[in-house]
Parts: structure tokens; C-alpha cells; sequence
């Protein structure tokens, strides 16, 4: 088991991740950014006011941040939002990050502009056991998204999605029921239930 507050601390640990935001074009665009800070709820970063990214954050908050080590990620997906109080949070994230002083020496330092994560949902994900594991989390006022499939009451317990799943993540009970931390949402279920009675939580 996993918790938010192990999420967090990975994303802090391992810095680097990628930044997915959406250009003016709709296109989506990705770049690696490092988390400079963290605290209880959420992550905090930094970035130049020049870079297509800060225009692409200003014009269209909403993000997805992913993290990666060993087989478990970390997704955040939610709201970006600049902080006020610039000087304050750079001069903490440096004093945190000594390597940035080679990237943005003396007062080049407040070319960047500070931000953070809000009102979002935290996603992990972890390929090292078996059954995988899948869990959420929010942060802020973020609610969390349903995804994947279930089985409805039109299942008639033929036990061919118990006998395909390639994780054991699906239970026998009145009507078959999938356990969703478990769950790759490759499908398989899906497509091969004789009667349609699997559904997607989020069609």
C-alpha cells in the first residue's frame, strides 16, 4: 500500500518528471520539469517566463505531471496555479536545489515564476507486484475520476472474465466483481464478455 503522502516524497526524491500541458494549437506538449518542493498537499516548480510552457500553464491551468522509478509512477493530474510572493518561493527552491545556481546564476534567478499543483488527483501505480496496484488520492478540492470498467447486474457468471484476466483482479460473488486497485484497464474483460455486461465506469 501506497499514500499520499509516499506519492509526494517520490515525486520530491526522484526530481525529474514530465510536464504535459496543451499549446494554443490544442496540441498536447510534454517536457521534463523538476519538482522543487513539497509539502504536505502538494508539489511545487519553476518555470521561466519566456519558455512556451509558462504560456501554455497561463492559458490552460489544467496539467498532468508523471513520475517514474522502479516500476511505480506517480501521476498528478489537476490545476496549476502561480504563486503570489515570487522572491520568497524562489529564493527557497534555490536555497533547496543548489544546482539550480548554475543554471540561473545571481538575479537571473527571477526570470522563473514559481507554481504549484492544486485541486487535483494523485494516481499510483505499481508494476513490481502481483496483482499490480492501483491507487488514488486527491489534493486540494480535486476529486477523483473513475476509470476502468465494472459489471453490471446483467452478468450472468459465465467466469470467462475471471478466467482471462491476466491479473486475477476480477472476484466471483453474486455477479462477478472487479477489484479496481487491481485492474490494468487493458480491456480483455471487456471485449469478450458473451452478454456486454461489463461496462466502462467512464464512458
Amino acid at each position: 500500500m501506497s499514500s499520499k503522502k509516499e506519492c509526494l516524497k517520490q515525486m520530491r526524491n526522484v526530481i525529474d518528471g514530465v510536464l504535459s500541458t496543451v499549446d494554443s494549437e490544442g496540441n498536447p506538449q510534454s517536457r521534463v520539469i523538476d519538482i522543487m518542493h513539497i509539502d504536505e498537499e502538494t508539489v511545487y516548480f519553476l518555470t521561466a517566463r519566456g519558455k512556451d510552457v509558462y504560456r501554455e500553464i497561463m492559458n490552460h491551468p489544467q496539467i498532468s505531471y508523471l513520475n517514474f522509478k522502479d516500476n511505480k509512477s506517480v501521476r498528478i493530474t489537476g490545476t496549476t496555479k502561480k504563486l503570489e510572493n515570487q522572491k520568497k518561493w524562489i529564493d527557497l527552491m534555490f536555497e533547496e536545489n543548489s544546482y539550480m545556481n548554475n543554471v540561473y546564476p545571481g538575479n537571473a534567478h527571477y526570470i522563473l515564476e514559481p507554481f504549484k499543483i492544486t485541486d487535483g488527483e494523485i494516481e499510483f501505480f505499481d508494476l513490481t507486484q502481483k496483482p499490480i496496484l492501483r491507487e488514488h488520492f486527491t489534493i486540494g478540492k480535486g476529486e477523483i475520476t473513475e476509470k476502468g470498467f465494472y459489471i453490471s447486474e446483467e452478468c450472468i457468471n459465465c467466469g470467462l472474465c475471471i478466467k482471462n484476466c491476466p491479473q486475477q483482479a476480477i472476484i466471483k460473488k453474486e455477479h462477478s466483481y472487479i477489484r479496481k486497485e487491481h485492474c490494468l484497464h487493458c480491456g480483455l474483460c471487456f471485449e469478450n464478455c458473451p452478454v456486454q455486461a461489463i461496462k466502462r465506469l467512464n464512458p
